[in-house]
């Protein structure tokens, strides 16, 4: 007589009915859920650039065609600057305030108002890993690395704006060569690479203006200057919602990737390092995040603060393709202004790329500055509370009194 077979799988309860029983829908795993994660992005990213035309038309609607003037009070260098970094600091995203600024451009925010705007955005985003490495406080050694590798990005930051701002007033390097590469890509005699842009303009152009025309009627009962403040309340909400949904997202779906790229390249040379920085950027769509993700490295001891400094630089160029997805919510003459508004931040950040590395004595300056706070930092935590404030309060603060007089 043959032995009765038992099974090997665990004996289950029937499944129960109600508002508690289990749910017995599949969740997608593997390929399927990468697709749909994919699909999430696509989603927040065409949420995205539906916020920034809205910005745009409610800049529009709410300063009456007028706001060069309205915007006087920000016409100072200074007071822009400050807008920027204190924009960026709130936000804690470099990308959220460029894509607003690109929206409030094509709005008829003049350029010259919104390009210290976008200086400013570069140095509030180095806020994040400098609070990164404040996590690592306990072990000096370990602090007085990590610190390094976050005020690096500060140290480079801030020398960049102390070159750019004083030659921009002086020349307008910015202004000028942003219109004319607008011109060249967006203009109607641009030849096939401005027909190129004016087609996915148009095309993405098509997709948003059923989202924006149903922002427009929400607030279409209210006067026109309270629905044109509105609607630029419901871009920013909506892209602050959606910025850090992308950076989540790309994380999650890239961070592998990137750090394999990061450890293949950050230690060979300075150029590698500073492509692998673009490069993490663009597929998290964050520099906090890149430039976070060295902190602890080098707080290791596994790279240097001279090896990780290409790499932050990278990562400002490669958080500059935000500004370039906004662009495209526009078309026509407001498409090639918010291109410019675009372009300035994508040359702002190669040209001080290009001049801080490539004049001999200006490279060694950032790494310099950025050991010699993390040697008074591991000493004192205090200087670390002092640089924090002093960088994104103190001296904001003493800017704009300095216009104000």
């Amino acid at each position: 007589m043959s032995e009765p077979q038992i099974s090997e799988q665990p004996i289950t309860e029937p499944p129960r009915e109600g508002p508690y029983a289990p749910s017995r829908v599949k969740r997608p795993s593997g390929r399927g859920k990468t697709a749909r994660d994919w699909l999430l992005v696509a989603a927040a990213i065409y949420v995205l650039i539906t916020a920034v035309s809205g910005i745009g038309a409610g800049f529009t609607m709410a300063t009456g065609g007028q706001a060069g003037e309205l915007f006087q009070f920000a016409s100072n260098p200074f007071v822009g600057l400050v807008i920027g970094i204190l924009a960026t600091v709130l936000t804690q995203s470099s990308s959220t305030t460029t894509a607003i600024t690109v929206g409030m451009v094509a709005g008829g925010l003049p350029i010259g108002i919104a390009i210290p705007v976008l200086l400013g955005a570069n140095i509030g985003t180095t806020v994040t890993s400098t609070l990164v490495s404040l996590g690592m406080a306990k072990d000096k050694l370990v602090f007085q690395r990590a610190f390094g590798a976050a005020s690096v990005h500060d140290m480079y930051n801030l020398l960049s704006v102390l070159i750019f701002l004083p030659l921009e007033l002086s020349f307008g390097i910015l202004e000028r060569s942003s219109a004319w590469l607008a011109e060249a890509t967006g203009g109607s005699g641009g030849g096939p690479v401005a027909a190129a842009f004016a087609g996915i303009g148009g095309a993405v152009r098509a997709l948003i203006d059923p989202g924006v025309n149903i922002l427009k009627w929400l607030v279409s009962p209210l006067p026109e200057v309270w629905a044109g403040i509105i609607l630029i309340v419901l871009g920013v909400v909506l892209i602050l919602a959606v910025i850090n949904l992308i950076g989540k997202m790309l994380k999650a779906l890239m961070v592998g990737r990137a750090e394999r790229i990061f450890h293949a390249a950050i230690g060979r040379n300075p150029i590698s390092g500073l492509i692998s920085g673009t490069l993490i950027t663009v597929m998290v769509q964050s520099s906090s995040t890149t430039t976070s993700l060295a902190v602890p490295l080098v707080g290791s001891g596994k790279f240097t603060v001279k090896q990780i400094f290409p790499f932050t630089v990278g990562a400002n160029i490669g958080t500059t393709l935000t500004a370039l997805i906004a662009a495209f919510a526009f078309t026509g003459f407001e498409g090639e202004l918010a291109l410019q508004a675009a372009y300035v931040h994508v040359l702002y950040n190669l040209f001080c790329a290009a001049v801080i590395f490539g004049l001999p004595f200006l490279r060694p300056l950032p790494v310099k500055g950025a050991l010699w706070l993390a040697r008074l930092g591991a000493q004192n935590k205090l200087y670390v509370v002092s640089w924090v404030l002093g960088v994104f309060l103190v001296i904001p603060g003493l800017l704009l009194l300095i216009s104000v007089a």
